[in-house]
């Protein structure tokens, strides 16, 4: 590339960092970009360059197929209803294991060989994430409700950890698990978690890598833009079903308590995050408000 193009698109980014300087991005990590590594190493990057222009970045990370993986290798079968990870105490103690122990280590390993100061916390850590059991009423029959075991639905969150974090440079990796009021653990989904964590941190961006483009129609193009009516027909007709439900309804969510933009974005381009925060063209999937 010759220099002047390279300055050019150096140039380009400026505006964008001075309308983001100081501002929090919550960022939920998952999908293909957890598993690649080169796009693992392409996250870390564009993580610690938003962190050294300014920005402040806040990492939620998932871990479903590496809980899959250890399930299996113990003979356990996952079971998932409406995109729910059914969690017995057996399962549950592999989730702890997975995402506070060998995923949250290793995204923040990644971000500190990138040159950044990541610091892993689980909802216990500052008494960050209030939960309770989540009470799933069945989408098609209300009067029916599933019993999903230790999947937690956020009461509250505390987020002067994560402030304080920030304050001293340092990037949060969030893991998405709560605790009761008997101190019980609750695995909650990560993009809820994201979107909850996004609203009490009033959040410039809310932004969601997944293994799509963004949301796709029945004919498989991009919809740019998403309203709560377009929401409701596309889960109505099924286009929106299984795990993108909670991911879109904690964007939602997330929008109208005052995040001023969410979008799902596709973690298997390498530099999405970059491609999204500092660029000029629209990528992935935005939520509206309204």
């Amino acid at each position: 590339m010759a220099p002047a193009d390279r300055a050019e698109i150096l140039s380009q980014a400026l505006p964008y960092i001075r309308r983001y300087h100081g501002k929090t991005m919550v960022i939920k990590y998952g999908g293909n970009a957890m598993t690649d590594p080169l796009l693992q190493a392409a996250f870390a990057e564009d993580v610690v360059l938003l962190k050294l222009v300014g920005i402040n970045p806040v990492v939620v990370h998932g871990g479903g197929p590496q809980i899959e993986g250890l399930l299996k290798r113990l003979g356990k079968q996952g079971q998932f209803i409406q995109g729910m990870r059914v969690t017995d105490a057996e399962t549950m103690e592999v989730v702890e294991w997975v995402l506070a122990g060998e995923v949250q280590q290793d995204i923040v390993g990644l971000i500190n060989r990138a040159g950044g100061k990541a610091v892993g916390l689980t909802g216990r850590d500052g008494a960050m994430i209030r939960a309770r059991k989540l009470r799933m009423v069945d989408v098609n029959d209300p009067s029916v409700e599933h019993d999903v075991g230790q999947v937690g639905d956020i009461v509250s969150i505390d987020p002067s950890v994560v402030r304080a974090l920030q304050e001293d440079q340092f990037i949060p990796v969030v893991s998405p698990i709560g605790f009761g009021e008997h101190n019980e653990s609750y695995n909650i989904n990560a993009d809820v978690v994201a979107a909850k964590l996004a609203t009490v941190l009033q959040a410039e961006k809310l932004l969601m890598l997944t293994n799509i483009r963004g949301v796709l129609d029945k004919d498989g193009q991009l919809l740019t833009e998403l309203t709560p009516r377009r929401i409701d027909e596309l889960v109505t007709d099924g286009t929106i079903s299984g795990g993108m439900i909670p991911k879109i309804a904690g964007a939602l969510d997330a929008a109208k308590s005052g995040v001023k933009a969410v979008h799902i974005i596709d973690g298997r381009v390498p530099h999405a995050l970059l491609l999204e925060v500092l660029g000029d063209q629209p990528f992935g999937t935005m939520i509206r408000s309204h």
